[in-house]
């Protein structure tokens, strides 16, 4: 097992050089509008020391993670309650399905124009934004992780004598939580994707701000360190999930996977 876990190490390292290897020659053709892997760590070390908007880098990471994570937290409350809703109950699905149905393949970029006309352009439309892209995902998994119980688990609890709010509480609840845990993390990727559209549309601070004036300056390395940062964010905020899961749910990650 140790050997199979130097391996995978040692093939993520090989994607990350092989990335590195055609950004290096992406960049160095003539004409290219990529920067090079140096010049983009030039503007980095000069945004993390020199304010744009009176905010170095992390201040604005930071105005969009916190976006990001007040949003998130509602749209998981709500998500999980809503999906279990959908999931358990033919009667409550009867009544929020069909609307949840009409609404979802709305992209949530699509409502910004009448979020920021029902809400401003202050912090509130931001966070709507926000919701509604992270709260489709966590309704859907945790709907569908509801609907793929076994039957057999719920007439188990039957038999133990388990009344309707035990058997949701004690069986499917628990037995739904690595579907739950799998929409939280899509729904994370769908939430950053949502406050940098709309940072990117009407913001002081942000990172979705700050790939605005570089567009507006035709500083691409700047560009490209705002979307390397929304990478590293993101992969840590996916692994602290993961590792979450892997406490709540071990048997998903047995040793013996490979």
């Amino acid at each position: 097992m140790k050997n199979i876990k130097w391996v995978n190490i040692l093939l993520s390292v090989c994607s990350i050089g092989i990335f590195v290897v055609l950004w290096v020659v992406l960049s160095g053709q003539e004409g290219s509008m990529v920067p090079t892997p140096a010049a983009t760590l030039e503007k980095f070390l000069q945004i993390m020391a020199d304010p744009i908007a009176n905010a170095t880098l992390p201040a604005h990471i930071w105005a969009s993670l916190q976006r990001v994570l007040i949003a998130f937290f509602f749209a998981v409350v709500l998500g999980v309650a809503l999906g279990i809703g959908i999931g358990w109950s033919k009667g409550f699905n009867a009544l929020f399905g069909p609307l949840f149905e009409m609404l979802r393949p709305i992209p949530p970029i699509a409502w910004i124009p009448v979020i920021i006309l029902w809400f401003g352009i202050g912090e509130l439309s931001k966070w709507v934004i926000v919701f509604i892209g992270s709260f489709v995902p966590i309704v859907l998994n945790t709907s569908a992780g509801i609907r793929a119980i076994d039957p057999l688990m719920i007439s188990a609890g039957k038999v133990l004598g388990a009344n309707r709010k035990q058997l949701l509480v004690d069986v499917a609840f628990p037995a739904t939580i690595p579907a739950i845990l799998a929409g939280i993390r899509t729904a994370l990727s769908s939430g950053w994707m949502c406050v940098v559209a709309a940072e990117m549309i009407v913001a002081r601070q942000g990172v979705g701000f700050l790939i605005v004036r570089g567009q507006e300056s035709g500083d691409t390395a700047l560009i490209v360190v705002c979307m390397l940062a929304i990478g590293v964010v993101s992969f840590l905020l996916s692994t602290i999930l993961q590792k979450m899961e892997g406490v709540l749910c071990p048997w998903q990650f047995s040793e013996t996977k490979l």
